[in-house]
């Protein structure tokens, strides 16, 4: 006799939605979660006026169908990120206006730059979502790093510089550091480039009043404290042909099955009974999380707009690569959030919080103008240094991950499941993403307890 039917590791937005719906079913379900919160990777802030920042996930697309869902049944409002007025990019030192899809770059570049999404686009179409490792060309795919395929098909130095901040921009990660395919399989995964990188119409379009941490917080408040466990850090799960034993901070529970929702690389860094198959070890052992500094940079108003401008910027010289208006929907104050993104990030934290600081100020000012160089406050959310995360905004897969271990990312060992944003074949990486595993693994395992 188990104590219940499932046990869910990790209470963010995955392990929530996967308890919710086994709860729903008429299951027994207990969660437990490493923190003490739940919300996982959305993390909710304030800046000392009390205006809320959000220093973790936090936009929604108007595709991300499942997690708008949940914010319309929870009476969560939304609200337009803003994107009124001309975007700016600084390359070479040079600042560039622009309100069209050029990005400010060159003709020649945006030319290339334009041509290259095109290449790159036409390939990922015949990625498969559900599988990647079966796509045709798969193996030569993966062998080759995204920063190869760009080198072999561009010359222009211009372009380039670009490609390397978008990629980083949507990963947390060098095109160095991962495979082609798995860049491919991204993109595809959430309707191309345009909308990855896109604020209205795009994945920045929408924010949630208060902040997304709150969906999770709604989930967690409808299962109840005697299904939600709070600084509950699992340890390790036994497993076999009769249940699971999750020993954890503690104590122990037993389990018909488990459904273990936390980022694969930690993951992999549980003790499992018996061992886990080589494929799937593997696989958690090349899954690193991405590398980011998230930063909320506060002023008493919104200035930027005053000179027709939308907050939105790239720089392709600074360590702070790119930013975005993220003022409270009452223009109370004005706030630009700001990232320090892969190799950029593994260098700024090694500084200190003071010499961040004054790096987001000096690019932000070269950006926007000398009102920038004296903001009214400064925060920043080193996610490298989460315990329980270690990184955003996902883990990535590098050369010849997909091909040789990619079965494995959501394939059940026994009576263990999977899910996270990592396992979504939709919107793979975002909330929505995390939303579709959960509902995944539940039903997954109601079948099984069902059968």
């Amino acid at each position: 006799m188990t104590d219940v039917d499932v046990v869910v590791v990790g209470a963010g937005i995955a392990g929530l939605t996967a308890a919710r719906a086994l709860k729903a079913a008429g299951r027994s379900v207990r969660v437990l979660e490493a923190r003490d919160r739940v919300a996982g990777r959305n993390l909710g802030g304030t800046l000392s006026s009390g205006v809320p920042v959000e220093m973790g996930g936090q936009w929604i697309g108007q595709t991300q169908t499942e997690v708008l869902k949940l914010v319309d049944e929870f009476g969560l409002k939304t609200f337009p990120t803003y994107d009124d007025g001309e975007s700016v990019t600084l390359y070479n030192g040079t600042v560039t206006r622009y309100g069209d899809a050029t990005f400010g770059l060159s003709d020649e570049a945006a030319e290339e730059v334009g041509r290259l999404q095109a290449e790159l686009e036409a390939i990922a179409e015949t990625v498969s979502l559900s599988s990647p490792w079966t796509s045709p060309q798969a193996a030569e795919l993966d062998r080759r790093t995204v920063d190869e395929w760009l080198r072999a098909n561009t010359q222009n130095a211009e372009a380039l510089a670009f490609w390397a901040a978008v990629v980083p921009a949507l990963f947390s990660a060098e095109s160095a550091e991962m495979s082609l395919l798995h860049f491919l399989f991204y993109i595809r995964s959430a309707g191309m480039l345009d909308v990855l990188v896109g604020v209205t119409g795009g994945a920045q379009e929408l924010r949630v009043v208060g902040g997304t941490h709150q969906i999770s917080e709604r989930l967690a408040d409808e299962l109840g404290d005697d299904v939600v466990s709070l600084d509950a850090a699992v340890r390790s799960i036994a497993h076999d042909e009769e249940g699971v034993s999750v020993s954890y901070s503690g104590g122990t529970i037993t389990a018909e099955y488990a459904i273990v929702a936390i980022p694969p690389t930690l993951a992999g860094r549980l003790h499992y009974q018996p061992a886990l198959p080589a494929t799937r070890d593997g696989l958690t052992q090349q899954i690193p999380m991405g590398s980011v500094i998230k930063i909320q940079v506060a002023y008493a108003t919104p200035f930027w707009r005053d000179s027709g401008l939308n907050g939105f910027a790239f720089s392709l010289d600074d360590a702070l690569s790119v930013t975005l208006d993220n003022s409270p929907p009452d223009e109370s104050c004005g706030v630009i959030v700001g990232f320090f993104e892969g190799a950029h990030a593994r260098t700024a934290a090694r500084w200190s919080a003071a010499e961040r600081r004054a790096a987001a100020v000096t690019t932000l000012t070269k950006l926007f103008g000398p009102e920038a160089a004296e903001p009214a406050e400064y925060v920043e959310q080193n996610w490298m240094e989460e315990e329980f995360t270690r990184g955003c905004y996902g883990g990535r897969l590098g050369a010849g991950v997909w091909t040789q271990y990619g079965a494995a990312l959501s394939e059940p060992v026994g009576r263990i499941h999977w899910a996270g944003a990592e396992t979504s074949d939709i919107w793979n990486g975002y909330m929505d993403g995390a939303v579709r595993s959960g509902y995944r693994a539940a039903a997954e395992v109601l079948e099984r307890l069902d059968s």
